[in-house]
């Protein structure tokens, strides 16, 4: 390895991103299954979301909390690093989001290209809707982490100023509007889900302000795992777990949450804040033995390989599902979903689809670790709240609505501004270690 690792950084939090990463993809594989019919036409269906099991495990396998957890760490110490610098709230943020924004836009590029395709070609459009859907579906995740990155320093001193005030207000905000969804769009309104077709009005809608609400109560819980909140006594990391899962089947029994975690992920509620907390103990708990791990050079080599890559990895998984299913289809054997044979296939469809896209990152690696910006183009801060809004706006509309043409050319076009209007002149090439991460974590307790 050439790469040169600062002293204190914690390497087991680019372990925790990469697994993260990881998860998502093989999920992702498990909720597809393509088989043939008789007559030889093919049929989709998700062959584990009916099995009594599947509900439990995504429990352990909704790890979107971690993303969140993790980020808070990096940001606080980020936004540490960029005041002793001397560096501008402004153009903290406008770092942030040219790293989320700069990769997805060759993504926004080819979805627009390859849709306008469809629509020219006169392609059956519930085919491409079964598909271009898919692939929209994972794309919350910018809105998400790029309002949280936005609010950061804000945030940070909200949580320097009263902690404990943070974290029950953005909870309780998550908790309340929960309750609107429920009240006012469900049972008031009798709103169901959007529909399928157009851009009509459904209960996710009333669910949309706690895009805010839950991500920035995990990303304070990053913060408090970067202040040593959780390393301080270890043993109550173990109490937080136990408590936080008996917690979750409250919330699913009592209330009106689905037991399904990957449900409860969009739009998100409550369960996924006390998610985080799980999950920020459980990477305290397993701080030992993770670090055993990096300390080894292959660990090391191969998270940070993927590491670099991962914006890509995120962001062209779900297309390269869509790819390699359509070579099965054409040309190879097709066991039926849920058989034994389908299941021994997902390791190697997550070999293949991570050998797509890194055929793939060879090309968008470019844009995955932009340059730092020493002198931006329009200084202002309206500049700035522009740019966010504007990419943040355009990951929900896809999210909320299913992707089409018309918000693909929408989320290319708010990628396109929000990246120019967060750019600017720079002369110093980027580290090639990923600097999302964070560089440095409290030592636990021995």
């Amino acid at each position: 390895m050439t790469t040169s690792i600062p002293r204190h950084r914690d390497l087991t939090l680019d372990l925790a991103r990469v697994v993260c990463v990881l998860v998502v993809v093989f999920v992702h594989l498990l909720l597809v299954g393509v088989g043939r019919n008789p007559d030889g036409s093919p049929f989709i269906v998700n062959p584990v979301s009916g099995e009594r099991w599947f509900a439990p495990a995504t429990w352990i396998a909704e790890i979107m909390p971690m993303f969140f957890v993790v980020g808070g760490f990096a940001a606080k110490v980020g936004w540490e690093s960029a005041q002793r610098r001397g560096e501008s709230a402004s153009t903290f943020v406008r770092t942030r989001l040219r790293r989320l924004a700069l990769p997805a836009l060759p993504l926004f590029i080819v979805l627009t290209a390859a849709l306008t395709t469809v629509r020219l070609l006169g392609i059956d459009p519930d085919l491409a809707d079964a598909i271009a859907v898919p692939v929209g579906s994972v794309l919350w995740f910018l809105a998400a982490y790029a309002l949280a990155q936005a609010l950061a320093p804000w945030m940070i001193r909200w949580h320097e100023r009263n902690p404990w005030l943070a974290l029950v207000v953005l909870f309780a905000g998550a908790f309340f509007v929960d309750v609107v969804r429920l009240v006012v769009g469900i049972q008031g309104l009798g709103l169901g889900r959007i529909p399928a077709d157009g851009y009509g009005i459904g209960d996710e809608l009333f669910g949309l302000p706690n895009v805010a609400f839950v991500w920035l109560f995990a990303q304070q819980i990053g913060f408090c795992l970067r202040d040593g909140w959780f390393s301080r006594v270890r043993w109550w990391n173990l109490v937080m777990i136990v408590a936080g899962f008996a917690c979750l089947g409250l919330l699913v029994i009592l209330g009106e949450y689905s037991a399904s975690m990957l449900t409860n992920q969009w739009p998100p509620t409550l369960p996924l804040a006390v998610l985080a907390v799980i999950q920020a103990a459980l990477l305290t708990l397993l701080h030992r033995p993770l670090t055993a791990i990096m300390e080894t050079r292959p660990a090391q080599a191969n998270v940070f390989f993927l590491g670099s890559r991962l914006m890509s990895v995120y962001l062209w998984h779900v297309p390269a599902i869509v790819l390699l299913t359509g070579v099965q289809l054409l040309w190879l054997p097709m066991p039926d979903p849920g058989t034994g044979a389908w299941w021994l296939s997902r390791p190697i469809f997550v070999v293949a689809v991570l050998l797509v896209v890194w055929a793939i990152s060879t090309v968008t690696k470019r844009w995955e670790s932009p340059q730092p910006i020493l002198s931006p183009r329009w200084p202002s801060d309206a500049v700035t709240v522009i740019a966010v809004a504007l990419f943040v706006f355009q990951s929900l509309a896809i999210s909320s609505y299913g992707l089409d043409l018309p918000l693909a050319v929408l989320g290319l076009v708010c990628t396109a501004i929000a990246v120019v209007f967060a750019g600017g002149s720079s002369n110093v090439r980027a580290p090639d270690v990923p600097s999302s991460t964070a560089e440095a974590m409290p030592p636990s307790p021995r």
